[in-house]
């Protein structure tokens, strides 16, 4: 397994501070999520041109919204082929759109 690139003291401080800024991005929009802000297509949109939006995991995206849960997400994804690890913007056209359209039932 290869070693972890050496950083300077400054390097860590900043990947950590960028690191953080991003999970309070996400945490943010999981939060929109939850309270209907924003809606799962405006979110599929998004996740091609916002990097922070585009590496978020289908699974935790969908666990976000409201009424689904863990078993559902996770049954919606298995109808909809989509792997547990997979992240927003490695789907695939058809995979948005069945997502979306089972999403909207």
């Amino acid at each position: 397994m290869p070693k972890p690139p050496t950083l300077t003291t400054e390097q860590r401080q900043a990947a950590l501070a960028k690191a953080a800024k991003v999970r309070r991005e996400r945490a943010e929009i999981k939060g929109k999520l939850k309270m209907g802000r924003i809606t799962l297509a405006e979110l599929l949109k998004k996740a091609d041109s916002d990097e922070v939006v585009g590496k978020m995991k289908v699974l935790a995206v969908l666990e976000s919204l409201p009424g689904l849960g863990k078993v559902k997400a996770r049954r919606i994804m298995e109808e909809v082929s989509i792997s547990e690890t997979r992240r927003l913007q490695g789907l695939g056209a058809n995979q948005r759109e069945a997502l979306a359209s089972r999403i909207a039932k």
